[in-house]
């Protein structure tokens, strides 16, 4: 969906984790009161790196000008493996990238086999990392070694957990901000 947030038609595409995100997940409120659009996978508990990948390239390619991209968790390993490899990167102006799922962590390496390690090089466009103290999917150190390595701007959202729909943030508008901060300024 083009984004509200402008005047420039822009799409916002929403790219969710592993398991996908609820109804009660800030990127579900973002979809239903922004009218962004959700990159759909083929299948959200069993997600193979090469499937997800190509889905996010149909969407891009599809998208008819420049698009943000809004990640979650497995969704910014997503990101970083995509961008490394994708002809199309030019038409992203930006990603917002929150909690980021440690992919090399014992607990993680099993059910998400094939997405490690995650690709530590820059990112071809501007991008914010917001990460949180005590989530249990990627210590905050880690974060910001992820957030270095992709040329982020890291924000510590503080003891907020996995930044999900646990974590009691509804819709989430300060997190909009830093959305709309992509979308206003430029690299």
């Amino acid at each position: 969906m083009t984004s509200t947030i402008s005047s420039t038609p822009l799409t916002v595409l929403t790219l969710p984790g592993w398991q996908n995100s609820g109804p009660d997940h800030w990127q579900s409120h973002w979809e239903r009161t922004y009218g962004y659009s959700r990159v759909e996978q083929h299948d959200w508990m069993r997600p193979l790196r090469g499937d997800w990948s190509v889905r996010l390239e149909e969407v891009v390619v599809d998208a008819p000008g420049p698009v943000l991209l809004v990640a979650h968790s497995l969704g910014c390993i997503l990101t970083a493996w995509w961008a490394a490899h994708s002809h199309n990167v030019g038409k992203v102006q930006g990603a917002l990238l929150v909690a980021p799922g440690d992919v090399e962590q014992p607990d993680l390496i099993v059910p998400l086999r094939g997405w490690g390690p995650v690709l530590m090089q820059p990112l071809p466009f501007q991008s914010i990392l917001v990460a949180s103290d005590n989530d249990p999917y990627c210590s905050f150190e880690r974060a910001q070694k992820m957030s270095s390595a992709w040329g982020s701007r890291l924000v510590n959202l503080g003891a907020h957990g996995h930044i999900n729909a646990e974590s009691g943030l509804g819709n989430w508008p300060a997190g909009h901000d830093l959305l709309v901060s992509l979308e206003t300024s430029k690299d």
